[in-house]
């Protein structure tokens, strides 16, 4: 099987009128754009649009020779200002082009949320759906649109889960189409990833056959082990898709997943891991101790300690068996972490409808999707991070210690510092005081071999703690270190390993910038005395955004219209196109402009291996991108 939409041969159409009469030229056409409401309703020209409708008595409410409308294109390019005056001329709010497509259906493209309010103030039916079955949960989706998703959901209680004629969500075009902070959106929502399409195939299905890794990591992080063991109707995983398709990078990130999640939860190594190595830390840490007080303070071949010299052997176990304590509470304490709010989306039954909740959040709002935790359903604090290991979102996330058996983050931090500085001074005082205890021995031979010898003969426990004792130093002197230098630049060990990743990591010029270094001093002031750092930003000016572009309309001969927009594309013309991934499009309408035109919805897609996958090179047309397999392609298996 394979996912390539089958191609559709078409010739090309003549020039098309523009519903002001034919076109005979291309000067011709080019005054006509120039002149009619489509344009000056795309463009936002007030003046113009009121001269062409009250002085030569255009008319707002009829298509053009295409079907489309003047109020497409002004909620297209969010044009308040001229779909007010075009509704206010008696346009239909709910009017369709030749697809069964709405002006909110064309809003969505470009996420014009303020036309869309309008629309939608005005009657627009939020749950109005095209003759493919899209509503404008399903056109933002696959355009990315994820503030446009945000805000039609939040505030008019779109349906972000509602299939379309094929059984597919706006889940599995977000996945299909690699928009990460959609999908975690979508997830965020309650959207069912385990949803199957007419098709069998579940969201990780189509990230996995675009090799969309971004998505697939998505999907995984908030999934369960049987997301990845999914069968299409062919009867082939996720894992199998990819590699079936030669994206190898996510087929091995799939099938590596897949033994994690085995591994993780099943057989002793399960439970194993669950416990993690704080028990067998606390192990060593005890036989060392055991062993030094042993051989090195209480040994009887050795001569006795001097007062000065028991103090400082002493204080090496009071430093050992303090960072003791300290470990306990860190192992054992709350590392920051974050009430989750989990409503599991595989028992959600199509019938049933998603919780709807209002979340007004600034981090939304402000388009910082990466704190949309998928898996805990909440809008998580910057610093913070899901761990996949505790399955739980900690704040100020630093890592995920092993040794402790826990993460290591907000609550724990001085807990973790201190228990990793006292046992650096522990080990450190414990190994000078064994080797001077062996070096000062009055019956060791001169000659150092002698002495070696020596002391492997009469001193063995005190060489296997020296040996011992040298060897994790070395490691926990090292984390120390990187540890006390995060606490003075207030950075977490998470953040060094993501800074190129992490947008709040970065200055206005793209460089890294750690916002909440407030000084070496500061920093360290706040952590000793509280315990950790507030996430206090310092501010600095920033650009400002230039919002929503207008989106032109060229002219040619062809009068084909190529619309290239932010996330998504919307291309038409009367010559084959291919979206880079096998993918062929004709025209399914004989003739179109604009979101709905040039994309062929054809039930003859299949994801056989006679083509091989290439890179995403063009934008796809029209407003959806079929993912429909035909049987005509079944033989590619």
């Amino acid at each position: 099987m394979s996912s390539e939409i089958e191609v559709e041969e078409t010739t090309d159409h003549p020039p098309a009128g523009t519903g002001n009469g034919e076109i005979a030229g291309g000067a011709a056409a080019e005054e006509s754009l120039k002149n009619d409401v489509y344009t000056a309703a795309a463009y936002g020209d007030m003046e113009k649009l009121r001269n062409l409708v009250e002085f030569e008595g255009c008319s707002v409410t009829k298509p053009d020779d295409l079907g489309y409308r003047a109020l497409q294109w002004a909620a297209l390019n969010n044009r308040v200002a001229a779909a007010q005056y075009i509704l206010e001329r008696g346009a239909d709010v709910n009017a369709v082009d030749l697809t069964g497509q709405t002006a909110l259906h064309w809003s969505a493209v470009r996420g014009s949320v303020q036309v869309a309010d309008l629309l939608l103030e005005e009657g627009a039916r939020v749950n109005a759906a095209d003759i493919y079955g899209y509503q404008t949960t399903h056109v933002a989706a696959q355009y990315g649109q994820t503030a446009f998703l945000y805000h039609i959901v939040t505030k008019w209680n779109a349906d972000p889960d509602v299939p379309d004629n094929e059984g597919r969500s706006p889940l599995h075009w977000a996945a299909y189409k690699g928009f990460a902070d959609s999908i975690r959106l979508l997830l965020f929502l309650d959207a069912h990833r385990g949803r199957q399409d007419k098709e069998g195939c579940t969201p990780l299905h189509w990230s996995a056959i675009r090799g969309n890794l971004e998505a697939c990591t998505v999907l995984v992080q908030a999934g369960k082990k049987d997301d990845l063991m999914v069968t299409d109707n062919t009867g082939l995983t996720p894992a199998q898709l990819a590699s079936d398709k030669n994206h190898r990078q996510v087929a091995f990130f799939l099938g590596n997943a897949r033994k994690l999640f085995e591994k993780r939860y099943e057989g002793p190594f399960g439970r194993l891991s669950k416990l993690g190595l704080a028990p067998a830390l606390l192990c060593v840490i005890f036989a060392l101790l055991l062993t030094y007080i042993n051989s090195v303070i209480m040994a009887s071949n050795l001569p006795k300690l001097t007062a000065g010299s028991a103090f400082f052997a002493w204080m090496g176990v009071l430093f050992a068996s303090s960072g003791l304590i300290l470990f306990s509470r860190c192992s054992r304490k709350d590392p920051g972490f974050i009430k989750a709010n989990r409503n599991d989306s595989k028992d959600t039954t199509d019938n049933e409808p998603l919780l709807k909740i209002d979340i007004p959040e600034p981090a939304l709002l402000a388009g910082n999707w990466s704190q949309l935790c998928a898996t805990c359903k909440i809008v998580r604090p910057l610093r913070a991070k899901h761990c996949s290991t505790c399955e739980r979102c900690v704040e100020q996330f630093d890592h995920h210690c092993p040794w402790v058996s826990n993460c290591v983050g907000k609550k724990n931090k001085w807990d973790f510092v201190g228990f990793l500085v006292l046992e650096v001074f522990a080990m450190a005082l414990t190994g000078v005081v064994a080797l001077t205890r062996i070096v000062t021995d009055p019956l060791a031979p001169s000659s150092f071999g002698a002495w070696f010898q020596h002391v492997g003969n009469q001193h063995v426990g005190v060489l296997l703690f020296l040996v011992s004792d040298f060897s994790l130093f070395i490691g926990v002197a090292a984390l120390t270190i990187m540890q006390i230098s995060q606490v003075g630049r207030n950075i977490t060990t998470n953040e060094m390993a993501n800074m190129m990743r992490y947008n709040y990591l970065r200055g206005p010029e793209g460089r890294f910038r750690n916002p909440y270094d407030h000084g070496c001093k500061k920093n360290c002031s706040d952590f000793l005395i509280n315990g950790y750092n507030e996430d206090i930003e310092i501010i600095e000016s920033a650009p400002q955004s230039e919002g929503i572009n207008m989106m032109p309309i060229p002219n040619n001969n062809n009068m084909s219209l190529n619309l290239n927009m932010q996330n998504g594309g919307v291309t038409s013309n009367h010559s084959h196109q291919t979206n880079g991934n096998g993918h062929g499009h004709g025209h399914g309408h004989g003739q179109g402009v604009g979101p709905g035109a040039g994309h062929v919805h054809s039930s003859g897609c299949s994801h056989g291996t006679h083509s091989k996958p290439k890179a995403d090179s063009s934008v796809p047309l029209g407003l959806g991108l079929g993912l429909g397999r035909g049987s005509r392609s079944r033989g590619g298996l």
